[in-house]
């Protein structure tokens, strides 16, 4: 029989996998470390039980103890798995930036989650640091992991990521492309890397906001450079212990916007759903394409998975409300999605004109379709109703069925804001839009010129 003994023995000997349309264009073969088959969906796995087995060893993790970290969700996650297998209490303290997905999952595992702000100085005492800090002081028989700081970080990727990129590419690496963080996973596996063959290049891809592209290229620890950014899980206001930057041969900065629209394109156009930080380091990648040539192999780190990002890069609104969708195509779709009332109201051929007129007054809306049976069989406008009324006031009463203008034209989710502009017009105040789902939506002249606007 073929089986593990628990969860975390299934940690590491992720596939490498090549990719083809995003980097089509650039020479070399470009091959994704596609880290989300990890049991906890990222590449901190493999530090999470790499740190509780090595404070174990020396007597700092005591049986029935408690876990506390810092952590943006993925490094709290490779410790709560390796808490369940080996039996300890985990408290995790985040910033207010990380996704909700990412908090459901931790306490998901029985961890407590201590979500602190994200705009203030590391050693600030509301900090997610400076929190871990104390109630590693607090509680009895606990133990703040640290990963920044310890060693065990770096030296879990230097004996199992390094050592698997290599045999897996048969030592014909080139290039060693990943975001920067803590500094565990970029250092540890280039240190192995550069044993292997000290020719090889080591890109790490930063974020704006993050101050260690300026220390690595100056030596200065800038605070200038420091700044709020919405990116997670990469980038530092300080500079970790398990950094030495000698490994590293450059680092590119990317923007919030650029990363989170390369993460949508890594799943669209390689079907790889990833993480925000899989997204900067591929435009990274795209931004230093002119440091490759046909010979170049070169593995990049894809750090987790797209699930954690659903409500954030992957979610249209979150990334309308950035400004990071400006340059959209228009659609029905796109129209619809921006809508913040998108559940449709109708009335019915039975109701009466002061019925309809009683809707659009409390719904503040002109126009309304007329549903029969799950049809739209004709349409009724503020505009109609005031006809109606001018020529008689009786009309209140009459029936939609019996006033009723002809429907709305009906549009399909991928028909151009351009052509919805087309077929609205004074005596044509709406469209409407049948979604998948079979569920009707509407479209008027307001919702066009704000999604245009």
């Amino acid at each position: 029989m073929q089986y593990y003994n628990n969860i975390v023995d299934t940690i590491g000997r992720t596939p490498l996998v090549k990719l083809n349309k995003i980097t089509k264009d650039i020479p070399g073969l470009f091959l994704a470390k596609v880290e989300y088959f990890n049991p906890g969906n990222s590449i901190k796995d493999r530090i999470g039980i790499k740190m509780v087995l090595d404070a174990e060893r020396d007597g700092t993790l005591k049986p029935g103890g408690t876990i506390i970290e810092c952590t943006s969700g993925n490094t709290g996650m490779g410790l709560a798995l390796a808490s369940v297998v080996r039996g300890y209490k985990c408290i995790f303290t985040t910033t207010d930036k990380q996704s909700k997905q990412k908090l459901d999952i931790l306490r998901a595992l029985g961890a407590e989650v201590i979500v602190c702000p994200t705009n203030v100085e590391p050693d600030d005492p509301r900090s997610y640091y400076s929190v871990a800090k104390r109630l590693a002081k607090e509680i009895p028989n606990s133990v703040h992991m640290n990963q920044y700081d310890n060693l065990s970080n770096r030296a879990a990727h230097y004996e199992t990521t390094g050592p698997e990129i290599w045999e897996q590419t048969d030592g014909k690496i080139t290039h060693y492309i990943t975001t920067i963080g803590t500094g565990g996973t970029v250092m540890g596996t280039a240190m192995y890397l550069k044993e292997k063959n000290p020719n090889i290049q080591v890109l790490g891809i930063d974020v704006y906001g993050s101050l260690l592209k300026k220390f690595h290229d100056t030596g200065e620890l800038d605070e200038k450079e420091v700044y709020p950014y919405v990116t997670e899980g990469i980038g530092e206001d300080f500079v970790p212990a398990n950094y030495d930057m000698s490994y590293i041969d450059h680092i590119e900065q990317v923007t919030d916007k650029d990363g989170a629209l390369m993460a949508r394109r890594l799943a669209r156009e390689e079907g790889l759903f990833c993480g925000y930080s899989a997204g900067t380091v591929m435009q990274g990648l795209l931004q230093l394409k002119d440091r490759f040539d046909k010979d170049s192999v070169a593995v990049i780190i894809l750090h987790d998975h797209g699930s954690r990002y659903v409500a954030k890069i992957y979610n249209d609104e979150w990334m309308r409300e950035r400004g990071f969708l400006t340059n959209e195509p228009v659609t029905a779709k796109s129209i619809i999605e921006r809508k913040k009332m998108r559940d449709l109201v109708v009335v019915t051929p039975t109701e009466t004109v002061a019925d309809a007129f009683g809707k659009m007054k409390e719904l503040h809306i002109t126009q309304l379709p007329v549903l029969e049976n799950s049809n739209i069989v004709g349409s009724i406008t503020e505009h109609s109703i005031l006809k109606l009324l001018v020529e008689d006031p009786i009309h209140r009463n009459d029936e939609i069925g019996k006033v009723m203008s002809k429907p709305f034209p009906v549009v399909e989710l991928t028909t151009s804001g351009n052509e919805i502009s087309k077929l609205i017009s004074k005596d044509n105040t709406a469209v409407l839009v049948r979604a998948n789902s079979g569920q009707w939506h509407i479209i008027t002249e307001f919702d066009l010129i704000e999604a245009m606007a």
